[in-house]
């Protein structure tokens, strides 16, 4: 049901996480801990998902991430893509990436792009401080 007077913007969110096996257990615990995430830092409501595609690394094929994430309440009418990210020689391994299209009030006005475990690595800037863990950051300072 569209509201009078309220603009919509279709936004982008990222996010990435890794897994430290190729394991269906692993896997979904990533994917909903990424999920978690980024519903809770940008208040989603999965209805107003456009669509959303994860990307895996090649050493990750004991399930597809889309499959655990139609299992959340609202994610099964959302078009969903898995595809294989590109292999680079020295990349992160083990790696789950998500690109999420969304409409969004106007008036929300900042996404929140999440990167978990050792994907923080890949955005330092966008990397969500997890307890215990140091950021990258502080992580390069301390090794100097």
């Amino acid at each position: 049901m569209e509201e009078i007077g309220v603009e919509w913007q279709i936004r982008a969110i990222r996010g990435a996480t890794t897994v430290s096996e190729n394991t269906v257990e692993a896997i979904r615990a990533a994917v909903m801990e990424l999920l978690d995430e980024v519903e809770a830092r940008n208040q989603l409501d999965p209805t107003e998902i456009i669509s959303a595609t994860f990307t895996v690394t090649r050493d990750l094929d004991a399930v597809f991430p889309a499959a655990i994430a139609r299992n959340r309440p609202n994610w099964d009418n959302v078009p969903m893509l898995d595809v294989q990210q590109m292999h680079v020689e020295g990349s992160l391994e083990r790696c789950i990436r998500l690109l999420i299209h969304i409409n969004l009030r106007v008036s929300h006005i900042q996404v929140c792009h999440t990167y978990l475990r050792q994907a923080q690595t890949l955005r330092p800037d966008w990397s969500v401080p997890q307890p215990g863990v140091l950021p990258p950051t502080a992580v390069k300072s301390q090794v100097r």
